[in-house]
């Protein structure tokens, strides 16, 4: 499986910001605990919903362009948050991309 270029899904990204994407309430990453797991860090999409995202994802070059976009929209105060520019729909997304990704190795 080849992986999406970065500068593609930032295209993607900025898409799915122009197109409101229908919310869904079953969301199976999302936890409820204010602190992480070990080994994860929590992001946040503009929606509100609550990403638990592996460590290791962080070193991947879209989480890279991803919170070089996180950077550009919010800056470095967002009430002590990672907030990302997009809804939750596009985070499911990644999170299948990399999710896949590893284990097909």
């Amino acid at each position: 499986m080849t992986m999406i270029h970065p500068k593609r899904l930032a295209q993607f990204v900025r898409k799915c910001q122009r197109v409101k994407a229908t919310s869904r309430d079953d969301e199976a990453c999302c936890t409820s605990s204010p602190v992480a797991d070990k080994g994860h860090c929590i992001m946040y999409t503009t929606d509100g919903r609550r990403f638990e995202v592996p460590l290791a994802y962080l070193g991947k070059t879209i989480f890279g362009e991803l919170l070089r976009m996180s950077k550009e929209e919010f800056g470095f105060t967002c009430h002590g948050r990672i907030m990302l520019p997009f809804n939750a729909v596009v985070m499911e997304y990644v999170m299948c991309l990399l999710r896949r990704n590893a284990s097909g190795k």
